[in-house]
């Protein structure tokens, strides 16, 4: 039962933190030697904290190594703090020329373009944006809606999904909610084709959502419970998750859901990991998909969904 989804973790950066990101690229440091190349990307791959991938990153791009550029693309989408994700964006931009092999250009370009639409964190998106019109040739630089989804026009319907919590003490509770937050986007995505999770230039207001008659929903959830019961050869894991439906951007709630789940796996430490991941995934895709939605269309005379 579940979904094989692998964990993000996206941080929210502080002003400070996103200048780090910015400039670092530009400014920076001493330089980097071409046999560091593989440590960087190691590094970047594998190394836990997002501090360390963060220099990686950064680094890889300031050696001008394109050996450097598929990792670059793949910790793009798979990086779990969003100030790795943007600094990957920002390094693709500097690294992908018109020399670059058609082939690894065309993945690059799809990487950021999911990432534009994709990416629950504005920063990432729009520097994926500005790498992408660095790379192509095109105008960029602000944020578009995802093109699975209706634009912000009139009668339109956008969803911002927060960031997520955990009571459940895990190790784990930071990847889970992350996974939580990519879940529910890619859930919604996929079910409400019509619903936008993105607005031009960022987060919209009250009133940019009234003067395109917009209605605006807010989706948040937390992971109560998450138990491991073991017996003999075999694991199972129990998990318990909440969500709310408020409006948006006041945030007056008007829903609230539970649902939980159970899946088995063997008893090894990975597995257990991966089956709280399932079992996590199973409940959120869940909610949004028979709860949340249907809910939201009751709420709005926008088409749905």
């Amino acid at each position: 039962m579940g979904t094989d989804v692998s964990s993000r973790y996206v941080k929210r950066s502080t002003l400070f933190q996103i200048v780090i990101v910015l400039i670092a690229l530009v400014v920076g440091g001493h330089r980097a030697y071409a046999d560091q190349v593989s440590t960087l990307v190691d590094q970047l791959n594998n190394d836990s904290n997002d501090k360390v991938r963060l220099a990686a990153a950064i680094n890889l791009a300031k050696l001008g190594d394109t050996k450097a550029v598929l990792s670059l693309a793949k910790a793009l989408l798979n990086d779990s703090a969003e100030n790795v994700r943007a600094a990957c964006a920002v390094g693709l931009g500097k690294l992908v020329t018109s020399s670059t092999k058609s082939s690894i250009k065309g993945l690059v370009v799809n990487n950021l373009k999911t990432a534009v639409a994709n990416d629950s964190s504005t920063l990432v998106q729009q520097q994926a944006q500005k790498a992408l019109a660095s790379i192509t040739g095109t105008g960029g630089g602000t944020v578009t809606n995802n093109p699975n989804t209706t634009n912000s026009g009139a009668g339109g319907i956008y969803v911002n999904i927060g960031p997520m919590s955990s009571k459940a003490g895990s190790a784990n509770d930071k990847k889970l909610q992350a996974l939580m937050v990519k879940v529910a986007s890619s859930t919604l995505t996929k079910v409400a084709t019509k619903m936008s999770q993105t607005w031009p230039g960022g987060v919209p207001t009250k009133g940019g959502l009234a003067q395109k008659s917009v209605s605006g929903f807010y989706v948040d959830g937390t992971l109560n419970t998450l138990s491991v019961k073991v017996s003999g050869s075999t694991a199972t894991i129990t998990c318990k998750v909440s969500m709310l439906l408020a409006d948006f951007p006041d945030k007056n709630m008007f829903g609230f859901l539970n649902g939980g789940a159970s899946v088995q796996g063997s008893t090894s430490e990975k597995d257990q990991a991966l089956g709280a991941e399932d079992c996590v995934s199973a409940v959120i895709e869940d909610l949004i998909a028979k709860k949340i939605v249907p809910t939201i269309c009751t709420k709005t005379s926008a088409s749905c969904p």
